[in-house]
């Protein structure tokens, strides 16, 4: 698998205008996922949670039918999608973006065509990320914020 994590920033008209837009462009078997980079606590994060996503359908044990969707739930650290897309998912407005490319083409100039690349958006804002994922201090001060998320994507389980 080749990954790519890249950073935007960017304004969101019309969310399924910028999905329309992301699914024009790349070819059938290339995943392209956007997430809010405001709720990503790095790369190490985003790694994690792509890795999860293909190792549970190897397992069967995905929860999303799609790729992108499984991703975006192992990321959040979520079993349903709507907790997950509430949390990771595109809004309209001005936007932090964390992209996610595996097995593309470079899509660097084309997503840059339509967001400023700013690869500082993927650096964690602690007080973003405690508010957002309920993370409390006594957390903080044994495990830093990246290692907790990875922790809470390894201990999503499905309940049969």
């Amino acid at each position: 698998m080749n990954l790519q994590i890249l950073g935007f920033k960017g304004n969101i008209a019309s969310v399924s205008d910028t999905l329309n837009y992301i699914n024009s462009i790349k070819k059938d078997s290339e995943v392209i996922q956007l997430l809010n980079a405001d709720a990503v606590a790095g790369r190490r994060h985003v790694e994690h949670g792509v890795n999860q996503a293909f190792l549970s359908f190897e397992r069967d044990e995905n929860l999303a039918n799609d790729l992108s969707v499984e991703i975006c739930l192992r990321c959040s650290a979520q079993r349903q999608i709507s907790k997950a897309f509430n949390l990771l998912g595109l809004k309209e407005g001005q936007m932090n973006l964390c992209a996610i490319l595996i097995d593309c083409d470079d899509y660097t100039s084309q997503l840059s065509s339509q967001f400023t690349l700013d690869d500082s958006v993927l650096l964690p804002d602690v007080d973003i990320l405690k508010e957002v994922y309920d993370i409390g201090e006594d957390e903080l001060e044994i495990v830093d914020v990246e290692d907790i998320l990875i922790d809470r994507i390894s201990r999503l389980v499905v309940d049969y």
